[in-house]
């Protein structure tokens, strides 16, 4: 029976996992759980004795050394963050993993919403007839157009990326993307068009910004990017806001040069006085995108299944690996909870 530290923050265990897995869980596996104490001293307590870590805590290289028994940390916070040391887990061959794929089909589902709203206004008509001041028929789509056989982008094309474009196959759309971090036929046989950043923001009157957000690309979104984009286009932000700069944005829309949607912000909660909530050209969103109960209780089931699997001498699944090429640029903020 192997050893299973369990320690989900910011996450509680009854948010990932259901009653049965738990069952299933604690009778498989002998768990260790924080039991709210000093972390740190937890943590040295306990780490020579646990197979398997389900939690985000740091853990440097002096911890790791002693955690001999140590085959994977299931990262269930969602993102790769540079609390770990990764090199050591490499060359130990301890895996880093999460299983944070169960956060792109309901963020994609929301993108799709957010899209056809830009697109047709249906936010801002809302929010006219509210006020009184609906516009009836032609005159309440001046600015509205249609997706169907539209040119879309893409800036990133992971998980999340790849769920949306699943989602727009009845549009028809032209789909152009931009990630240096894929290759030319792995476009293609996606059906996509692979394509410069700047190709991306000048072709697409849409364009999804799902990319991760990297030691190269953090504030890559500023003026000189979004003077490229057509008038009136429309941009989502879906992953991590820091791949933008929010005081242009704010202009841009404020001028309505372009189209937002967003959510995610640079800081949350947004400061009730910043000047984006006050643009005409936005729907905004509280970073509740990913957030579905359904979503969060899959993690537990894809971490359960890739538990068994490497039990059994075979390489987990379901969830996304932490890469050497690639983790120690990634710059992404972690959640408070979602």
């Amino acid at each position: 029976m192997s050893t299973v530290l369990l320690d989900p923050h910011p996450r509680k265990k009854e948010d990932i996992f259901t009653t049965v897995a738990l069952q299933e869980l604690s009778a498989v596996h002998q768990l260790i759980e924080f039991d709210g104490s000093n972390r740190a001293d937890f943590y040295n307590k306990h780490i020579g004795d646990v197979d398997f870590i389900i939690g985000h805590a740091d853990l440097d290289a002096p911890l790791l050394k002693r955690a001999q028994k140590l085959k994977a940390v299931f990262n269930v916070e969602g993102n790769f963050m540079p609390n770990i040391d990764y090199q050591f887990c490499f060359s130990k061959g301890i895996r880093v993993l999460t299983p944070s794929s169960v956060f792109s089909m309901p963020v994609a589902e929301i993108a799709i919403g957010m899209l056809l709203s830009l697109a047709r206004g249906i936010h801002s008509a809302h929010g006219d007839f509210v006020k009184g001041k609906e516009l009836y028929g032609l005159a309440g789509n001046a600015e509205s157009e249609l997706i169907s056989g539209a040119e879309l982008g893409f800036i990133g094309f992971g998980d999340l990326g790849k769920a949306i474009h699943k989602l727009l196959q009845g549009f028809r759309p032209t789909i152009r993307v931009f990630d240096p971090w894929l290759t030319e036929s792995f476009f293609l046989s996606e059906g996509v068009v692979p394509a410069r950043l700047e190709e991306v923001l000048a072709k697409s009157r849409f364009i999804f910004v799902v990319a991760a957000v990297t030691e190269t690309n953090s504030g890559m979104l500023n003026a000189e990017k979004l003077d490229l984009m057509q008038h009136g286009a429309g941009l989502l932000l879906l992953n991590r806001a820091a791949i933008a700069d929010f005081d242009a944005l704010a202009e841009y829309t404020a001028q309505g040069k372009i189209r937002l949607a967003t959510d995610v912000f640079p800081e949350e909660p947004l400061a009730l006085d910043h000047p984006i909530r006050k643009s005409p050209n936005v729907l905004l969103s509280a970073h509740r995108a990913g957030a579905l109960s359904s979503a969060l209780l899959e993690m537990g089931d894809l971490v359960l299944e890739d538990l068994k699997l490497m039990e059994q001498g075979l390489p987990p699944q379901n969830c996304k690996r932490a890469e050497p090429e690639t983790v120690a640029s990634l710059r992404s903020k972690p959640v408070e909870k979602s």
